[in-house]
């Protein structure tokens, strides 16, 4: 037992200055390698930079209207009668004048047959009378009433074939058929809705505006719509005509623009968002959109500023800026608060760089911003 203890001890003895020689290695190539990493740098991170961008800006106002159709009517009969034909589809387009629906009118005709025979035999009757009078056959109060008898056959005759005209219904104006309301063999009374007709192209849209945007006022200035139907999109029009007077509940002036509607999408009673152009400018801020960092505690640009280096150089670097913003328009946005006109930002890859940040300017890729981006393929 004691021989083993013995041996034991032995092997401690050797192996102990092994271990701590190897342990004493590793701690000096650590810490040589600390010392390494940190004389090492990151190489400077390549960016975009645009100097923020001083311009007189024409403001928007901001409204909610609705789509109005220039001519708007739902159709109905002018006289009662039978469906006999109804000659359109519904949901087509239909031009002025074209017909839409014929009522049945075998009675009429039959009627303006007789008012005609009797309209030929009273202006026989005058013309016999007018031969008579040369004579002294008859007096002149006898052709007198031969003639308003004629006048009045003759007046039978158009007031029949007037009738006969309404019973056959057309379009008032070119424009879009809705979903029609009668059925063949139907009896239609004098006034029952035949189909709903609107006219899309252009389309007005109604908005108001508090009475402090009076001044402001004025038929040209431009217009944008949007909708929740067509994310992304938007309808361009201009102020064509505002109400003379106040709205005495409101204090508001009631606008209409004119937009074209050529492919029909804005339809009558439609809720948009509109934006008008006020007649006044203002100068502004301008970044892009792309250089605005959004966080939970507000948003930030990086600024590109000099950096301080003890070797030979002066670096840039980025520094973290919050920023108030204010309207938008195309890629650019207001600045109303945070920098200075002149000052250089990172216009593009915000979402890579931290406060503090070695950079290198490179604008060799950078993209071209403009306040009304127009994409090839619209």
């Amino acid at each position: 037992m004691l021989r083993h203890l013995l041996w034991a001890g032995v092997g401690i003895i050797v192996v102990l200055p092994i271990v701590g020689g190897l342990m004493a290695i590793k701690l000096f190539q650590f810490e040589a390698m600390e010392a390494a990493g940190a004389q090492q740098q990151m190489p400077p991170e390549p960016v975009n930079v645009i100097a923020v961008r001083e311009a007189s800006w024409q403001p928007s106002i901001a409204a909610v209207g609705s789509v109005v159709a220039v001519q708007g009517t739902l159709i109905r009969t002018e006289a009662e009668g039978m469906v006999r034909d109804i000659v359109f589809k519904a949901g087509a387009r239909v031009k002025t004048g074209e017909p839409l629906v014929r009522l049945d009118v075998e009675v009429e005709q039959a009627q303006l047959r007789e008012a005609q025979a009797a309209a030929a035999l009273t202006r026989l009757s005058f013309g016999r009378g007018q031969q008579l009078r040369k004579s002294q056959s008859i007096s002149q109060g006898e052709l007198d009433t031969l003639e308003a008898n004629m006048k009045q056959a003759d007046a039978q005759v158009d007031f029949f074939r007037a009738l006969i005209d309404k019973k056959t219904l057309r379009a008032p104006f070119a424009g879009r058929l809705g979903i029609r309301q009668i059925s063949l063999g139907q009896f239609l009374d004098k006034g029952s809705p035949v189909v709903s007709l609107q006219s899309l192209d252009p389309v007005y849209v109604e908005f108001s505006l508090p009475q402090q945007r009076l001044g402001e006022l004025t038929e040209g200035l431009q217009v944008t719509a949007s909708s929740d139907a067509y994310p992304g999109q938007t309808f361009a029009g201009r102020v064509t005509a505002f109400n003379p007077e106040i709205d005495p509940v409101t204090r508001s002036v009631r606008v209409q623009a004119t937009l074209a509607n050529a492919d029909g999408r804005l339809r009558p009673g439609m809720f948009v968002t509109v934006a008008m152009l006020a007649a006044r400018l203002e100068t502004v801020l301008l970044i892009p959109l792309t250089a605005v960092q959004h966080g939970p505690y507000g948003d930030t640009v990086f600024v590109v500023e000099e950096g301080e280096s003890e070797q030979d150089g002066t670096p840039l670097v980025v520094r973290q800026q919050p920023v108030r913003l204010g309207a938008r328009r195309g890629d650019f946005v207001v600045v109303t608060e945070g920098v200075a006109a002149g000052e250089q930002l990172v216009s593009t890859g915000v979402f890579k760089l931290r406060p503090g940040m070695v950079v290198v300017i490179d604008n060799s890729l950078a993209p071209e911003f403009k306040l009304d981006p127009w994409p090839d393929n619209s």
